[in-house]
């Protein structure tokens, strides 16, 4: 007699919650790469859900929708960012390490300038910038900064210069005479940023 066939094994708890865990991740990567060529109002779910092999309604589901996996993937770059810029760390190797990023995942940097041509706010930017701003405050009162630099315009200065080569691709390669997705214009632009960081310290 042929056997009957076993019954399916359903996947224990632990297998489900690392399935969705992965599938939130393909659903975020997908999200980053849609985001960043086409901003928040070009964006498209369907477009995300063919990118990330998943049904819309499973964005639905664990995101609530287009904003919230916005508000999701601006969380993402929030926790980013934070290990990015550790305390600890000295600030041009923090510069080097968004430098790197930047080039080497583009569409973080592409995401961001779509939010600064839009003009919108995500809920906690201001609070999340102003922290960025204390932190240099903080490395300039250890000395780490000349205290004749203001912090603030500092803080704007050093994030246009980490996101410079994604918004000015063409000029950069005029400049440095090198493609800016090529490794040796990441290499050479983290040393340069490093070292012109280091200046920072001496006082005018």
């Amino acid at each position: 007699m042929p056997e009957e066939p076993k019954p399916r094994r359903s996947p224990a708890g632990g297998e489900r919650q690392r399935d969705a865990d992965r599938s939130r991740q393909r659903i975020l990567d997908a999200a980053l790469v849609e985001f960043g060529e086409h901003g928040y109002s070009g964006a498209r779910i369907s477009a995300i859900a063919r990118r990330a092999g998943v049904n819309q309604q499973l964005i639905s589901y664990y995101f609530n929708g287009k904003e919230g996996l916005y508000r999701a993937l601006t969380d993402r770059w929030r926790t980013l960012s934070g290990d990015l810029n550790r305390p600890d760390a000295p600030l041009d190797e923090v510069v080097a390490a968004f430098v790197h990023v930047g080039q080497t995942q583009r569409h973080w940097g592409r995401l961001l300038i779509w939010q600064a041509l839009s003009g919108d706010r995500e809920e906690g930017d201001e609070q999340y910038h102003r922290s960025m701003v204390d932190d240099l405050r903080r490395r300039q009162n250890a000395g780490e900064i000349a205290p004749d630099l203001d912090p603030g315009y500092l803080q704007l200065a050093l994030f246009g210069a980490a996101i410079a080569p994604t918004l000015l691709a063409r000029f950069a390669e005029d400049f440095t005479g090198l493609p800016v997705d090529s490794p040796e214009f990441v290499e050479r632009y983290r040393e340069q940023l490093k070292r012109l960081v280091a200046h920072l310290a001496k006082a005018l």
